[in-house]
């Protein structure tokens, strides 16, 4: 499925500095019966996010709406471990986030990220400390993420690092390409290809 294209994002910030959040919390399993990616967004963090009743929880960071309509995260280490589930990662996307920011990533839910439009960002300890301290000191604080520097900055200060992110990977996001949308835009390129190829 085609998604927004990522160029540079400049937004505020969802803190959420819990280490090693699984991706049964980010979309609980009772949720991986859908037949068709519809209400990912409310079950994101669902059982985080609300109480039994359905209320939702008020001290939670994307209940607040002082951080409301942010589209990046910034999570604690080792973000999105555990099973691996696509859905995890749609549930990020569909909740309206573009960018997840962590010190470590679980390398299948990573992969997840950029097959649906989510850009995972890895920075250094040191430097997403710096993100948490001033997103809690000013929710208004703004998070610039440039992919084709592949840098992060802290847009206050202009504290600033850069990224990694595999060269194909970092095409299909600049395109807003998942990799069936990537071998159709190139589908001529393959017709001729194989048209010099002897049987």
């Amino acid at each position: 499925m085609a998604y927004d294209k990522f160029n540079v994002l400049t937004s505020t910030a969802y803190p959420l500095p819990t280490e090693n959040v699984d991706t049964d919390q980010i979309i609980p399993a009772r949720f991986l019966k859908a037949t068709e990616r519809k209400d990912f967004d409310i079950n994101f963090f669902r059982d985080w996010r609300f109480n039994q009743d359905g209320t939702p929880k008020a001290d939670f960071p994307l209940n607040k709406e002082i951080y409301a309509g942010s589209k990046i995260l910034v999570g604690g280490r080792n973000f999105g471990s555990g099973s691996s589930r696509e859905h995890a990662a749609w549930s990020v996307y569909d909740f309206g986030l573009r960018c997840v920011i962590s010190s470590a990533f679980a390398d299948i839910f990573k992969n997840n990220c950029l097959n649906v439009g989510v850009l995972p960002v890895q920075v250094s300890p040191e430097f997403a400390d710096t993100l948490f301290t001033a997103i809690m000191a000013d929710p208004k604080t703004e998070i610039k993420v440039d992919l084709p520097s592949q840098t992060v900055t802290l847009v206050a200060t202009g504290e600033s690092e850069s990224f990694e992110i595999n060269a194909y990977k970092k095409d299909n996001m600049l395109n807003g390409f998942d990799d069936i949308d990537y071998l159709k835009n190139i589908e001529n390129e393959i017709s001729t290809f194989a048209e010099t190829r002897p049987f």
